[in-house]
């Protein structure tokens, strides 16, 4: 379907990708001294998982430019990764780019199969239930943070904003994309971007039923 450098579901395929590896990364940096010994051992697990992702949909792109996958190396980003994910250095950014980038990135998929595009390969069914996982997760911590006493609550909600701003943009654009559209790959009624702000609300009225 797709064999041009800059066509919209290379980068679509590319910026999942590219989020996933950089995930992966930070799950093992950030994560090999988590909070609690349990958070630590999910971070490397989830870790390996979101790296089996970033290369699926690697080999994905390949495909989809008509490229040989077999012999594919992935060493590095191809540079559309979000800024909040390759920055996060603590706990608490990576616990917020971790579920808002795994919220956007279920949406995305979810709409890819429910468009069911003609003549293109979705080998995303792994993904789709290791992913849901990884969501929960993130989301339970989420609520732990958002709970917690001191700082940390305001901290984090910081760096919730900064992650949710950076994959709502990218939200836009998939959901705009006149190609995509044309395709039959995102369909005109997805409403990515209603869906994952009402996730991200229910989030916050979760934290603000807390405090009442």
């Amino acid at each position: 379907m797709a064999n041009k450098k800059n066509d919209s579901l290379i980068v679509l395929a590319e910026t999942i990708a590219d989020n996933k590896f950089i995930t992966g990364d930070r799950l093992v940096e950030i994560g090999i001294s988590g909070p609690t010994l349990e958070a630590s051992l999910s971070s490397i697990a989830m870790a390996q998982a979101e790296l089996g992702h970033a290369r699926l949909m690697y080999k994905w792109s390949n495909e989809l430019q008509g490229l040989n996958a077999s012999k594919m190396e992935v060493k590095e980003q191809t540079g559309k990764a979000f800024p909040a994910l390759v920055n996060a250095s603590n706990w608490l950014s990576l616990i917020a780019g971790l579920y808002a980038n795994n919220q956007a990135v279920d949406l995305v998929i979810k709409a890819i199969l429910k468009a069911e595009p003609p003549n293109l390969p979705t080998p995303f069914n792994k993904m789709i239930r290791e992913q849901q996982e990884h969501l929960l997760y993130a989301k339970s911590w989420c609520k732990q943070l958002l709970r917690d006493r001191g700082a940390v609550p305001r901290v984090f909600k910081q760096h919730l904003e900064k992650a949710v701003a950076e994959v709502e943009q990218w939200l836009v654009k998939v959901e705009k994309d006149p190609q995509l559209q044309s395709e039959a790959i995102i369909l005109n009624n997805s409403n990515l971007v209603k869906t994952f702000k009402s996730e991200i609300e229910q989030l916050t009225n979760f934290e603000e039923v807390q405090h009442v």
